[in-house]
This record gives structure tokens, C-alpha cells and sequence, in this order.
């Protein structure tokens, strides 16, 4: 239910949306047949024009993406038994049967987007290179044109926007605390503070990185950018003191770094906790020196497999241990991995999470499976 929100939600931001319905109602409006939506552009913004459709008349609600987002949760869970999702790439049928829920996705290919006026080049949260920042990044020249050697790193930038913009207007604080361990350059940083600062949402974002030239050179162009509430720190992911907030994001930080920034994100009790990771050794070592299930031996013997199960355990555990700790999780590829081999990012929402000991027990059950002692994330939790 949560992916499909979510590909709702992507779909809103990038323009890719063609049509939405939700069917199987069975709630207290006896003449209620279903709802179907699109997203349309009206004078006060653009909105989910949703059509409530009625045996004898059809009524239009006109929502925000908040809401919309809101409406399209809950009526999964308690009102419509199926949902499907159009886009330009994909269609994504839902179905709950009881407490089992379903999801199938099918490429499509050949189908345009409505509304020419937004079509999907043109609604990038990042369209223009235009901006200070991005040409001092190197993302842009001086023509606010996007380098050739930087379209890969300008996709996946914008697609980061796409899935975090959605994620950050649920969040419960009017000007939320967004810290980004590992910040690097910022580009992450740069990019979602000058969407939200578009869109008129007020957001303290905080980089934190070890290397003090990054951060001073972070500082500088934020100064420059005239972005006030975004800032760089020089810490290491474990030593800064995350209390406070809202949202904690790790791109790409190398092995257990991103098991650091989970573990301050749940420290700090932050609503958002989102990760990709990058590298799987603490575990790997693990699965090479562990005795598996014997089963699992024509997949471990081959070293590029045992890679790719590295990272699909690794990343499972994390899932499992974020659960575990109060928040529903989902993992999925944010883009193509033909622009990055590491592609995955692992969502955690605080609340309506799953039992603590259902996934506590899923854990020892992986860990005996594939041969592992400890999940480097289980000692920071103390688990």
C-alpha cells in the first residue's frame, strides 16, 4: 500500500500521472461507485482533481498533494478493496483482500502524458541549471545549460527530489529539521532546499560531513545561493548529535555509515529516515566465513552472486531492524541502474509499524540462513 502511495506521489511531482481509480468501495455511501483522478494545473496550483462518482451525479473535490496523498491511504486501508495507477511508464493494479494486500506492476510503452502543458521535461523540480549553486557544482555552465558529463548526476539529483519533496510535506513540523549525513558536496542538499524554498515550504537542512573544505566551501555557496537555513557541519555520522530531527538521509554512505545514520535517525526519533546504500562488506565477510544453509551453496559459490546477495541481505536486515524499532519500510530502486549501480533506497516512516518480535525473529532466521553472526546496525541498537 505504502509503494503504491508512493508511486502516486513520484508520479505527482514528475507529471508522469495519467489517470488514477479506486474501485471495490464498500463504505458507508450506499450509491458511491468508485473515484477516479488526474492531476490538473488550476490557477491557485496543481492539485489531484478527484471524480466521486455516483449512480445518479459526480462530484469533484480539487486536493493538495497532502491531502490527496491522505485520502488515497486511508481509502486503501478501510474503503476500496483495489486501486490502479496509469503512468507514461507503468501501471500499478493494488488489491486487499482482508489484511493481504497485492501488487502488480506492468511496463507500458507509447503512452503519452496528459496535459501538454505538463509534460515531463518540463515539471523536473531541478528544470533550469540557472542557479548558483548548480554551476558552481559543476552541474550547469554559464548558459544554465546541464553539462553533457553531468546529465546523469542532474537525473538522479532530480529523482531524489521527487521521492524526498512528497515524503518531507507529510512530515508534522511546520519548518522541519532535515540533516543529511555524509552531505558531501551538497548536491542532495542545494537541490531539495531549493525546490521546498520554491514551493514555499520552510526547511532547516543540515550537512554533515568529516572533511572541513566541504564544509566551508558548502557554507560559502549556501551564503551565496541566499539559502539562510541551509548549513554544513564538520562531525562524523556517529559524534553528531542528531536530536531534533525531523528527517535524517544518508546518500551513498560506504558500508556500515549507512547503518550509522539509521541508528541516529532512530536515536533522534526522526518521522523520515532515508538511505541508499553504498558497499556490503561488514555482512559479506560474514556470509564468506559463516556456515550457510547448504542449500544456498550453487547461488554463495559464484562471487558475483554472493555480491548481489551481500546486498539484498544487508539491505533486508536493515529493513527488518527499522521495523523493528517503529517504522513501516519499504525498499525500492530510485533510479535507473543504468546512471548508478546503487540504486536502492530504503524508506522508513515512524509508526504503523509491524510487531517488534515478528521482526526480531524474521532477523535470527536470516542470520542462521546466511550464515551470519551479527548485523553491525543489531550492536548499535543493542540488539
Amino acid at each position: 500500500m505504502e509503494e503504491f502511495v508512493l508511486a502516486l506521489q513520484t508520479g505527482f511531482i514528475d507529471g508522469s500521472i495519467t489517470k488514477l481509480k479506486l474501485g471495490g468501495y464498500h463504505g458507508a455511501e450506499v450509491d458511491l461507485k468508485s473515484v477516479e483522478a488526474r492531476k490538473v494545473a488550476l490557477k491557485a496550483g496543481e492539485r489531484m482533481s478527484f471524480v466521486f462518482r455516483y449512480k445518479t451525479r459526480d462530484i469533484t473535490k480539487n486536493l493538495i498533494i497532502d491531502e490527496a496523498m491522505s485520502f488515497v491511504r486511508d481509502g486503501l486501508m478501510k474503503e476500496y478493496r483495489s486501486a490502479r495507477l496509469e503512468t507514461v511508464d507503468f501501471d500499478l493494479q493494488f488489491e486487499r483482500q482482508g489484511d493481504k494486500f497485492r501488487l502488480k506492476k506492468t511496463e507500458v510503452a507509447g503512452r503519452e502524458a496528459v496535459q501538454g502543458g505538463h509534460d515531463r521535461v518540463k515539471n523536473r523540480p531541478l528544470a533550469l541549471g540557472d542557479k548558483v549553486w548548480m554551476q558552481a557544482l559543476g552541474i550547469s555552465g554559464a548558459d544554465g545549460k546541464v553539462l553533457a558529463a553531468s546529465q546523469d548526476k542532474f537525473r538522479q539529483i532530480n529523482k531524489m527530489v521527487e521521492i524526498f519533496a512528497p515524503l518531507i510535506h507529510e512530515l508534522s513540523a511546520r519548518t522541519p529539521r532535515i540533516v543529511d549525513m555524509g552531505a558531501g558536496k551538497g548536491y542532495l542538499d542545494f537541490a531539495l532546499f531549493d525546490y521546498l524554498n520554491g514551493e514555499g515550504k520552510t526547511a532547516e537542512v543540515i550537512g554533515v560531513e568529516m572533511r572541513p573544505k566541504l564544509v566551508e566551501d558548502g557554507n560559502r555557496l549556501a551564503e551565496r545561493s541566499g539559502f539562510q537555513t541551509l548549513r554544513f557541519v564538520p562531525a562524523s555520522i556517529l559524534d553528531y548529535d542528531a536530536s531534533g530531527a525531523d528527517a535524517v538521509i544518508a546518500l551513498h554512505a560506504c558500508d556500515t555509515a549507512t547503518d550509522d545514520a539509521i541508528f541516529k535517525g532512530i536515536s533522534a526519533g526522526a518521522e523520515l529516515i532515508a538511505v541508499a546504500p553504498c558497499c556490503h562488506k561488514q555482512v559479506r565477510r560474514q556470509m564468506e566465513q559463516g556456515s550457510s544453509d547448504n542449500r544456498l551453496d550453487f547461488l554463495l559459490r559464484h562471487g558475483t552472486f554472493m555480491e548481489k546477495q551481500a546486498e539484498m541481505v544487508t539491505d533486508g536486515l536493515r529493513a527488518l531492524l527499522l521495523e523493528a524499532s517503529g517504522y513501516r519500510t519499504k525498499v525500492f530502486e530510485f533510479v535507473s541502474d543504468a546512471h548508478t549501480p546503487k540504486n536502492n533506497l530504503i524508506v522508513a516512516q515512524k509508526g504503523k509499524a509491524g510487531s517488534r518480535e515478528a521482526a526480531l525473529k524474521k532477523v535470527a532466521e536470516v542470520k542462521t540462513m546466511f550464515g551470519i553472526e551479527r548485523h553491525y546496525l543489531e550492536r548499535l541498537l543493542g540488539l
